[in-house]
């Protein structure tokens, strides 16, 4: 059941994106950045699930193994993955579990682990793969021309880099 907020609940709100955000100058492409990820993410993961019996975030970490060479140390893979870092333990265990992975002591100073794509992982990649790129392609590439793209990427970039490095 939904409690009734206090009637001036959305004044509340928008004086503090007044306050914040002044002319609300962003917050239209912010919105649409928001709904368009969720929405394409609610998508690829239900297409792959049901194409592939893969996870989204399963199929993310065998690519990143795979663009890597085939292994990383964990931390750096929970850094590149879609997953937060807590998850990766978790998920890494299921996809160990799969036969998927493996783990393996870090050569250098033997306290890290290091994942590595086995290849049972690799061949669940291959099947996998042509579906999620169809996905990404026929869902997001093929509705903007290269121009859109263009913009976006050097748009997305550089947010990424000043929240990166301030």
């Amino acid at each position: 059941m939904q409690v009734p907020l206090a009637p001036d609940a959305a004044t509340q709100f928008e004086r503090i994106v007044a306050r914040e955000v002044p002319g609300r100058r962003g917050l239209q492409a912010w919105d649409a950045l928001l709904r368009a990820h969720a929405t394409l993410l609610r998508q690829l993961e239900t297409d792959l699930e049901s194409k592939t019996g893969l996870a989204l975030a399963d199929f993310d970490v065998l690519a990143q193994l795979a663009i890597a060479g085939g292994s990383l140390r964990m931390t750096e893979l929970a850094d590149r993955a879609l997953i937060s870092r807590s998850g990766m333990t978790r998920r890494v265990t299921r996809l160990l579990r799969e036969g998927l992975v493996r783990r393996a002591q870090a050569d250098v100073d033997g306290r890290g682990v290091v994942v590595q794509l086995t290849n049972s992982g690799l061949d669940r990649l291959t099947i996998a793969a042509p579906v999620h790129m169809r996905g990404v392609s026929d869902l997001f590439l093929a509705k903007l021309d290269d121009q859109e793209l263009a913009v976006l990427e050097s748009a997305l970039a550089k947010v990424t880099l000043e929240c990166t490095f301030g």
